[in-house]
């Protein structure tokens, strides 16, 4: 279905950004974990304010652990993911990474180990130069720790593109920014050592109102990835939301 404007009337009347947001984090959440091995789980989380927060996280349990056997000893029959290769990266950019490049521990009494991460871009997010800034500085973080990230942001009432602040921020050549005029993108970005060397894969995409949004590529681990369905989940929470 098309990009449907979010902050404009009438769409904006019917179901605020806000709702749709937490909406489409949750859709995405349980799209994800029906793709993901047992080892992994997908988890949505949101927070206004001063504070920001990841969107949609994957993180590595420690321990996987298989389904109970059945009463009679007939073990659950458990299917392996299918492995799914991304299309090769559009650009490859030089990077900066820490001398220990590993995944960044959330929290060590659950035992969980943040690997990826999906951001959708809220309003205040793009509003004042310090909040800009600061989403710049927590993807910039996700990406120096190895946390592969994608970055969704299809607000039309604030023109400003966080992926060019990211770059910026990151000292990145120009060649790998956006058009100053591509309001409306999606970004995935794939933090890798090849050869001792650290570097960042990108899948960048521009969007238009009305275009269908696109598949991109989620690192889990190593050359592990999952496809994210923006375009299937966005289509979902619009008619949860009954915008359609």
């Amino acid at each position: 279905m098309p990009l449907l404007n979010h902050f404009r009337p009438p769409v904006s009347d019917d179901v605020p950004w806000e709702s749709f947001h937490s909406g489409w984090a949750t859709y995405l959440a349980s799209a994800l974990s029906e793709l993901l091995p047992p080892q992994f789980i997908a988890m949505e989380r949101r927070h206004a304010g001063a504070h920001l927060e990841i969107d949609v996280a994957t993180y590595a349990r420690p321990h996987a652990t298989l389904p109970p056997a059945r009463p009679n000893g007939a073990g659950v029959a458990t299917l392996a993911p299918a492995v799914w290769a991304p299309p090769a990266p559009a650009q490859t950019m030089p990077a900066i990474f820490p001398d220990t490049f590993e995944v960044r521990v959330i929290s060590t009494r659950a035992g969980r180990i943040l690997v990826a991460a999906i951001e959708l871009v809220s309003p205040s997010n793009k509003d004042r130069p310090e909040e800009r800034t600061a989403f710049a500085a927590k993807c910039a973080s996700y990406l120096h720790n190895g946390v592969s990230l994608i970055v969704m942001d299809i607000v039309t009432d604030r023109h400003f593109n966080l992926h060019n602040e990211l770059m910026r921020l990151m000292n990145a050549d120009p060649n790998f920014k956006m058009a100053a005029d591509a309001h409306l993108y999606a970004v995935a970005y794939r933090p890798v050592l090849r050869e001792e060397r650290p570097e960042i894969d990108l899948w960048p995409t521009t969007l238009q109102l009305g275009d269908a949004l696109p598949l991109l590529p989620l690192r889990l681990t190593d050359d592990l990835f999952v496809p994210v369905d923006f375009e299937a989940t966005y289509q979902e929470t619009c008619r949860r939301r009954r915008l359609v």
